[in-house]
Formats: structure tokens, C-alpha cells, sequence
């Protein structure tokens, strides 16, 4: 059996009677909208932290050679007699700098602007004084430390190691650098 449904003006007049008589809203101007904030690249800056943190962290290798008291360090690629002939100081050092009584910021500085004038000259063979570390507080080197973590992470070290008694001993760093075909112009 079908039902019949009312007619749809039927069901209109019925909605009306139902909820009585109405008025319109007043109108309002609706509030100015804000705009939504810059999005944060949370996951570049993480990134950039650990970059940095990462590049302040002392490689274990260097760590140990730090305690054990001499330094030598080389690349995969590089040889072991030419670490050797450099801690025997058997290249001509041709270029120097002292980094006595700087504190390690300015030390840092110092050493960038020595390593970024011995690429520009394309020396090979340097020598980095640091001191012992005597007069320090923890009677050990706080320069020794920040040259050689420096150093490890210049893509044009070959090899440093502490350099002789006769240059220096465990206050100096001999550092030899890649070297470059000079061009011709």
C-alpha cells in the first residue's frame, strides 16, 4: 500500500505555524581576520642545530690523540710515511702563527684568516703555535685542542702532527696542506 505524501507547500506551512513568527538578524560587520602566522621550518632549523652542533663536536679520534698527548692525523688517502716525515719535520715550513695568549674565539679567528691566506698563496707546509698550555689553568693547552679540531675538518688538510722538539715540540702543529697545481695565466 502507497501513503500519499502532503504536498510539499503543505509541509512549508506546517514549519511556519510550527516555530511562529521570525525576524531577520541584525547585520554586523564581521571581524577583521587576522592573518595567520609565517610557518616555521621547524625541521631546517633542527637541521642547521645539529649541523652546528656537529661541526663543534670533537671527533673521538682527535679526542684520544688530545689525552694521549702528541698529535698526528691524516686522511685515509694520504700515506703513513708521509705522517711520518712530517713529524719529523722533513718539509720546509713556509709559513707560521702564533696564537700565544689569544682566548679561543679570538684564536679561531686567527687561525681561519691564516688558513684562508695559506690556500691563497698555496703553501703546503704551516706551522701553528699554540703553546703547551703551562701558565693555563688546567695546566694543559686550551689552543691545542680548537687547532686541532679545526684542522680535521678543512677538506685541504692532508696531515698535521705535533711538530719536533726542534719546532716547537707539543706547543706546535705542523700541518701539511693539499697541494695545487699553480695555473698558468
Amino acid at each position: 500500500m502507497k501513503r500519499k505524501l502532503p504536498p510539499v507547500n503543505a509541509d512549508v506551512d506546517l514549519f511556519r505555524s510550527a516555530i511562529g513568527a521570525v525576524r531577520p538578524l541584525p547585520e554586523t560587520t564581521p571581524a577583521p581576520r587576522q592573518r595567520p602566522p609565517k610557518p616555521v621550518p621547524r625541521m631546517h632549523l633542527r637541521d642547521e642545530a645539529d649541523a652546528i652542533a656537529a661541526s663543534h663536536a670533537t671527533d673521538p679520534a682527535i679526542a684520544q690523540m688530545l689525552a694521549e698527548g702528541a698529535l698526528a692525523w691524516r686522511r685515509a688517502h694520504v700515506s703513513e710515511r708521509v705522517l711520518a716525515r712530517l713529524k719529523r719535520g722533513d718539509y720546509a715550513v713556509q709559513d707560521e702563527v702564533d696564537l700565544h695568549g689569544l682566548n679561543e674565539a679570538s684564536a679561531r679567528k686567527l687561525l681561519q684568516a691564516f688558513l684562508v691566506n695559506a690556500r691563497r698563496e698555496r703553501w703546503q707546509c704551516l706551522r701553528i703555535i699554540h703553546g703547551k698550555g703551562l701558565s693555563s689553568e688546567h695546566g694543559a693547552s686550551v689552543l691545542r685542542p680548537v687547532v686541532a679540531h679545526r684542522l680535521s675538518q678543512c677538506g685541504d688538510v692532508l696531515a698535521f702532527a705535533s711538530a719536533p722538539q726542534n719546532q716547537g715540540g707539543s706547543g706546535a702543529t705542523l700541518v701539511l696542506l693539499q697541494g695545487r697545481q699553480r695555473t698558468a695565466g
